[in-house]
């Protein structure tokens, strides 16, 4: 029999509560909050000058590469013709001020400004702010539904991270239709080549791809730079538009039309949320010097540019992006294009490699194998499973939509949606951790929310056109998510029903003596006063003890990372007994046998054996759960990653027992 493995990792347990531990083959609840909570932390990237601008370099191709290819197809979007917006100078100019302010606000503001504050012990991203959101406060509940949206947001942004590389590589590469007609039919064809050679580079890791990537981004935010001053000079009078007015006066004037505009001009700033899970990767500075000095100014002006194309050349709407840049230009941009839409689905990757690795250590998704690919940069992984499994989804999307106008169409209901969450759940951080009053942080959080809420009503008409697919997909991850938190409780509680308290397990052992076999036992708990089953039924059939055996649990904190100096705990029980409770982050890697060894309790892992349970899970009509979330979670736990590997330990030094669990 084994111990099952805790799914109470997100009832958040107050600081006066002691850690729940874990169980065998996965982590446990989170112990109390650091003091990361309490405040904004500083963030990393506080090192030199210098060292900050290389950071800033390689933010530039692995955080900003989505929302800075933005312009290849938002101004056109903006203008299709389903949306029935005449091509007139004051629409052009209504539209150009809709974008500025949606910049201006939501990225500029909202997440550069303000969420990139919320950091968890450096890390980003919507699971950690919803753990420093909902984390206990004394005298303050813990919100259940602050728990509900912060998954449900991360399980939308497993549907961006399918829709972004389609949408950006296709807008690129169908820049051959218009720098070289007779190519159009290449076009699909070429898409897929070049995403399953981004796919196919993931494993080299966001540091060595940071180092290519940060250059060329450079190079492309400089010709959106240059090429937008270049139209620009044409019709200078576009730089009105900073002025509020002409957006009020668009959506007034156009009605309904125009608010449905606002379904196309979101997608200036997808990529917010990516920036923001991205955080653990480059830090904070360098992550706002590239957005304030190279970024937002290349954008504004190219999209400034575009809409002085539009003004003196109506016709151009067709594609103005490719129809601003010079003819002795189009072919080597095309090149560049392509080059950068590469780079902007690694933002979107990079921060679903992120959310894959919090929601395992958060007890809410089952073990996968996740590689560090950085030596140095601690939050810079590579997760196998998810790389491929969105290289399918993102291959089938370009054979399915064909155009990246039908993929616009499925783009935006999803990334609204989690970035209203984002607000909610910041409201909550501000007020009930750092204390804000209800004033200040009200304001705050209309002044992101009002806008945001008008997004995502303008993106619900996408819905039947393919907006469906990313709330399909994230509906799944969330039914999954859930379904493996709640099997997890179900199976902790089928195994705290028939638990022998360890002080009984003492007392049958004076009854009768076991033969003590030389070396040292490991056993994976997770509860304190229990005995570990797998412990239990070599007792009992073998008659056998190991003259030294050590309880093993391993507890996951609500923050990012735990100080070593808080690693682990160390209890001396009786008979030989010895208790080790190991703490770590939810962004770290479980390594059983190093905090063994940091912990002094063995010499060595060559004379060590670990006992590990395995569990058949059998579906019945116990209470608990839907028959088919039973099945789900049983799949779930079969194909999940091997404990040994999870935990990092020598499969020669493993001892599993398996057991039959009725759920």
């Amino acid at each position: 029999m084994s111990v099952p493995e805790s799914t109470s990792s997100l009832k958040l347990p107050t600081a006066a509560q002691k850690a729940s531990p874990s169980a065998p083959g996965h982590a446990a609840p989170p112990s109390s909050p650091s003091s990361s909570t309490a405040a904004p932390s500083p963030g990393h990237g506080d090192g030199s000058a210098r060292y900050r601008l290389k950071l800033a370099l390689a933010a530039l191709g692995v955080v900003y590469g989505d929302i800075g290819t933005s312009p290849l197809y938002a101004m056109r979007e903006c203008f299709n013709e389903e949306h029935g917006i005449a091509m007139t100078p004051h629409n052009v100019m209504g539209v150009l001020s809709l974008i500025f302010w949606a910049l201006t606000l939501i990225v500029s503001l909202k997440y550069v400004a303000y969420v990139l504050r919320a950091d968890n012990k450096g890390e980003g991203g919507i699971l950690a702010l919803m753990a420093l959101a909902s984390a206990p406060v004394k005298g303050r509940p813990v919100y259940p539904v602050l728990i509900a949206l912060g998954v449900f947001g991360a399980a939308l942004l497993y549907g961006d991270g399918v829709i972004t590389p389609a949408i950006s590589v296709l807008s690129a590469v169908e820049g051959l239709e218009i720098a070289a007609p007779g190519l159009s039919h290449l076009v699909t064809p070429l898409t897929i080549v070049i995403l399953i050679g981004l796919f196919a580079i993931q494993k080299h890791g966001t540091a060595g791809l940071g180092k290519i990537f940060g250059p060329i981004t450079l190079l492309w935010f400089g010709s959106l730079f240059g090429f937008g001053a270049y139209r620009m000079v044409e019709h200078p009078g576009v730089l009105a538009s900073v002025n509020p007015l002409y957006a009020a006066h668009f959506l007034t004037e156009n009605g309904v039309k125009g608010l449905l505009v606002l379904g196309s001009v979101v997608l200036v700033v997808t990529g917010g949320e990516a920036l923001y899970a991205d955080l653990g990767h480059f830090g904070r500075k360098p992550i706002r010097l590239a957005w304030y000095a190279v970024v937002m100014p290349a954008l504004l002006m190219n999209y400034f540019g575009q809409g002085a194309l539009l003004i003196k050349h109506p016709e151009a709407v067709e594609n103005p992006f490719f129809r601003m840049v010079p003819s002795f230009a189009l072919y080597p941009m095309v090149v560049l294009s392509t080059a950068a839409t590469v780079i902007a689905s690694q933002a979107l990757i990079s921060g679903v490699y992120s959310l894959t690795s919090q929601g395992t250590m958060l007890g809410l998704l089952p073990r996968v194998s996740i590689k560090h690919t950085s030596a140095h940069e601690r939050g810079q992984i590579y997760v196998p499973f998810v790389n491929y499994a969105l290289m399918l989804a993102t291959i089938g999307l370009v054979l399915g939509f064909k155009s990246s106008s039908n993929l616009a169409a499925a783009y935006g209901i999803a990334v609204t949606l989690t970035m209203v969450i984002t607000t909610v759940l910041a409201y909550f951080l501000v007020r009930n951790v750092w204390g804000w009053g209800m004033p200040k942080a009200a304001a705050v959080s209309l002044l992101f929310l009002a806008p945001e809420v008008v997004f995502m009503g303008a993106n619900a008409i996408k819905i039947e056109h393919g907006g469906w697919f990313p709330l399909v997909v994230g509906a799944a991850i969330f039914a999954m998510m859930f379904s493996w938190k709640r099997g997890r409780e179900i199976l902790a509680q089928r195994f705290r029903e028939q638990l022998l308290p360890l002080t009984d397990f003492f007392d049958l052992m004076r009854v009768d003596i076991p033969a003590r076999v030389p070396g040292t036992a490991v056993f994976m708990v997770s509860s304190r006063d229990g005995t570990p089953p797998a412990m239990l039924h070599n007792f009992m059939h073998n008659r056998v003890v190991h003259q030294h055996i050590v309880l093993l649990t391993v507890v996951t904190s609500t923050s990012a990372r735990v100080a070593e100096e808080d690693r682990f705990t160390l209890e001396q029980l009786e008979h030989g007994f010895v208790r080790v409770v190991g703490r770590y982050g939810f962004m770290e890697q479980p390594d059983a046998p190093r905090l063994l060894l940091d912990a002094r309790v063995i010499s060595s892992v060559e004379h060590v054996t670990f006992f590990l349970g395995r569990e058949n899970l059998i579906a019945t009509q116990h209470p608990g759960m839907a028959r088919w979330r039973v099945s789900l979670f049983a799949f779930l736990t079969r194909n999940a990653q091997p404990a040994t590997k999870f935990f990092n330990i020598p499969p020669d030094r493993v001892f599993e027992i398996g057991a039959q669990i009725e759920l």
